[in-house]
């Protein structure tokens, strides 16, 4: 397993921005009884996460709207290598 060198937080921004979020909005805003409620309420929270809100780094889009983008824009580029 590769861990973030110590004084190097930016190796996996999407990690460092999503762990606030995550920490914030579910593990601080609830008082669990069991690891089958934490559970559960995670799973309701990423699937409001990414299919129901916004994201200004894709545009004001969730991910799951924003991924059809995403896999025709890889698409794209990867033909224009084959024929280059």
């Amino acid at each position: 397993m590769n861990y973030i060198e110590p004084g190097e937080p930016n190796q996996n921004a999407y990690i460092e921005r999503f762990n606030p979020t995550f920490r914030t909005e579910v593990l601080d805003a609830y008082l669990f009884s069991s690891i089958e409620q934490v559970q559960a309420i995670a799973d309701d929270w990423l699937t409001q996460y990414n299919e129901y809100r916004p994201h200004d780094a894709l545009g004001g889009v969730p991910p799951k709207q924003f991924m059809p983008r995403l896999i025709t824009t890889a698409a794209a580029n990867s033909r224009n290598q084959l024929s280059s």
